[in-house]
């Protein structure tokens, strides 16, 4: 899992694919595009999905790929993937994505898909991983971008972030303060696989390590997240 260097002179071409409001498409349109990165599709699953007008206002090209207008989801997906590689995609991100992708969807792009996810994984996967949190009574809340693979939520992991939350009790608080983390999370991954800073680690294929020669250097000591009891 080794992720390809752009230059300054040719950004990495990524597409975005959406379902709703578009905010870590913004996050996107607002750093890494136009830099490391160029977005060149947006895809939605809804017509409905305000990220739609997000990307036609930064003149990305989008178009909806509704499960209704085709036979099945591997129909629906096959589709999306050949518009996604006509407009020359090397890396797709879930930002926001609620639907599963078909198998040969993620062959077609091995290894350059990444999502962002709500929680600390491999903890709460899945929906409502923010609900799921809640009822497990936990204090700290966090986010996870990861390559996607065939499991729900199971891809090596790129990036985490948490927060302390130890009185929390709804799931829009904890969105709200989880939603600045995805918006520097998620850049961030593209960021490092745009320049082909992400590696596998050697001594665990499963784990995405930072190729400190490629990226900017990181005070390596271990961060301690402490508790309020």
């Amino acid at each position: 899992m080794v992720s390809p260097a752009g230059s300054p002179q040719t950004p990495l071409p990524v597409a975005v694919l959406v379902s709703g409001a578009g905010t870590n498409l913004q996050a996107l349109l607002d750093t890494v595009h136009g830099a490391e990165a160029e977005i060149v599709a947006v895809a939605s699953s809804t017509p409905e999905a305000a990220a739609l007008k997000r990307a036609a206002d930064r003149g990305v090209p989008t178009a909806v790929f509704a499960r209704s207008d085709h036979a099945d989801r591997r129909a629906r997906d096959a589709a999306m993937a050949d518009w996604v590689a006509a407009r020359g995609a090397r890396l797709v991100v879930l930002a926001g994505y609620m639907e599963l992708l078909d198998a040969s969807f993620l062959d077609r792009f091995a290894g350059a898909v990444i999502n962002v996810h709500p929680s600390l994984l491999p903890a709460f996967a899945g929906l409502q991983a923010v609900e799921q949190a809640l009822d497990y009574g936990v204090k700290v809340f966090g986010v996870t971008v990861h390559f996607v693979d065939a499991g729900i939520d199971t891809g090596p992991v790129i990036l985490q972030g948490a927060v302390e939350l130890p009185r929390a009790c709804n799931p829009g608080e904890v969105l709200a303060a989880l939603r600045p983390i995805e918006h520097s999370l998620l850049p961030e991954a593209v960021r490092l696989f745009a320049t082909g800073a992400l590696v596998a680690d050697p001594r665990n294929g499963r784990r995405v390590i930072v190729d400190g020669a490629a990226a900017p250097a990181r005070d390596a000591r271990p961060k301690i997240i402490r508790l309020n009891w």
